[in-house]
């Protein structure tokens, strides 16, 4: 069943493998991890906060390699329930290296996680990315995800977040009060 990864072959570099993250190779595939996230987003993350993603839902992280096996692209993962409440997916992590950026590389990263999540009863998924990163919220705006609120200062280098949020479930989309955020500019 896929709800969301109907991307036509050409859109996509031909010699690309996409895989689910092997906890098989966590010492071939880990440090490039690391290595691909800490060039590309700002937040610095130690080892324990990638064991927690990768260990518990290492089947919701998936990569990109290119015709080398070199690391091009990862997106991690996680799926639990929010507060006891909705099946919560979460995307905690997105980076795709700069040279291989604007082929859809990302595009195809998230929608593989956001199929799995679908997959297994997701009521909705939720991120945060940096106010000045324009092209991840036009990504994330063009897979259906809606700003749900500003997160001043959220990131160590104190710049403000959007939390961004896909209603899976229609049930899920009954804006709650806590969500609601007056200042928040509307989803383009």
């Amino acid at each position: 069943m896929s709800h969301l990864t109907g991307l036509a072959p050409s859109d996509l570099p031909s010699e690309l493998r996409f895989l689910q993250y092997p906890s098989s190779k966590e010492s071939t595939y880990l440090p490039a991890i690391r290595q691909l996230i800490s060039n590309d987003l700002s937040e610095p993350y130690s080892i324990c906060v990638y064991r927690y993603f990768l260990y518990q839902w290492g089947d919701l992280c998936f990569m990109a390699l290119d015709a080398d096996d070199k690391l091009i692209g990862v997106v991690i993962s996680k799926l639990e329930a929010h507060r006891g409440g909705p099946m919560r997916g979460y995307i905690a992590m997105l980076a795709v290296r700069e040279e291989y950026r604007g082929k859809g590389i990302a595009t195809r990263l998230v929608r593989m996680a956001i199929d799995i999540m679908i997959e297994r009863d997701a009521d909705e998924i939720a991120l945060e990315t940096e106010v000045t990163n324009t092209a991840a919220m036009k990504l994330y705006e063009r897979l259906g995800f809606l700003r749900s609120k500003r997160l001043h200062r959220y990131y160590l280098n104190g710049n403000s977040a959007f939390r961004f949020v896909l209603y899976i479930k229609e049930s899920a989309a009954t804006l709650r009060y806590e969500d609601y955020d007056p200042e928040l500019p509307p989803s383009a």
